[in-house]
């Protein structure tokens, strides 16, 4: 009888660890891990630091990637973004190797196919770590979505220094209150994701990984074609979220393995300037 109780207790533990959704978030506490190559706890040790974060190094669909035009399939198909965004209150983190702005109840959701994925946060990196043509941008915003079931699509735009980006202005006040102390939160108040210049109608799309532990895969990018601008104060302010040596919170690029890259957009030429 005892045997019994005890086997069927075993069951119904192994059903509910089963039936709980996969969750691909990012690791929160960032102080594990840095982006100092010649650290031991640098991006190609990532992998090394706890079992779960073995895909950082092992993993076949790793992001970022180099977008270069000679491997890029230009389709119609996938048709427009299609985004149903929403004011929603909002706290911001320095997480030690970035800033992140987190929609406490999420703030409306990017559809692909018939999937919806919520809109979490948004973080910067800077320089940006996808590259076009090799080339790396002054800063890189990512849109992290997820579904409840914790299947994941971010929206990535690059930035290159010129005019200020409107929208961390509008944030310009909160950045610099939790610019100095790792950890720091600060509640924000209502913030509309809408107010991100998203030049929809042109953008790259494959399947990676998130960029930071535990670089799970299986990850819908969405690259938008069109850089945009943000000025060297604003790359600055986001920077001294970074407090190790390594001057950078850009993860170095990974290998493609054969992965598709398509270009959505009207029909033009390869060469067109971005």
């Amino acid at each position: 009888m005892l045997a019994t109780l005890v086997l069927i207790c075993c069951l119904f533990t192994a059903f509910l660890f089963l039936s709980l959704p996969v969750m691909s978030q990012e690791v929160e506490d960032e102080s594990e891990f840095s982006y100092d190559e010649k650290s031991e706890n640098g991006p190609s040790n990532w992998g090394d630091i706890h079992p779960e974060w073995s895909l950082c190094n092992n993993g076949s669909m790793q992001s970022p990637i180099d977008l270069l035009n000679e491997r890029v399939q230009i389709v119609s198909h996938l048709g427009r973004l299609q985004m149903n965004y929403q004011p929603s209150n909002a706290t911001i983190k320095n997480r030690g190797h970035d800033i992140k702005l987190e929609w406490v109840a999420g703030a409306g959701y990017l559809q692909i196919n018939e999937t919806e994925y919520v809109l979490k946060q948004c973080h910067w990196h800077s320089p940006s770590e996808h590259t076009i043509d090799g080339k790396r941008l002054d800063l890189e915003l990512h849109m992290v979505h997820e579904t409840p079931s914790g299947q994941s699509a971010v929206i990535g735009m690059l930035y290159k220094i010129g005019s200020p980006d409107s929208f961390l202005s509008s944030l310009t006040d909160h950045l610099k209150a939790i610019s100095d102390t790792t950890e720091a939160e600060r509640v924000v108040g209502v913030v509309d994701p809408r107010q991100i210049k998203i030049f929809y109608k042109q953008y790259y799309r494959y399947i990676g990984s998130l960029t930071i532990p535990p670089c799970t895969e299986n990850v819908s990018w969405t690259i938008i074609r069109k850089i945009q601008s943000v000025s060297k104060e604003q790359v600055r302010l986001l920077r001294v979220a970074v407090h190790d040596e390594s001057d950078t919170n850009a993860r170095p690029l990974q290998l493609i393995n054969n992965r598709l890259v398509k270009l959505y957009g009207r029909k033009y030429t390869i060469k067109d300037k971005h």
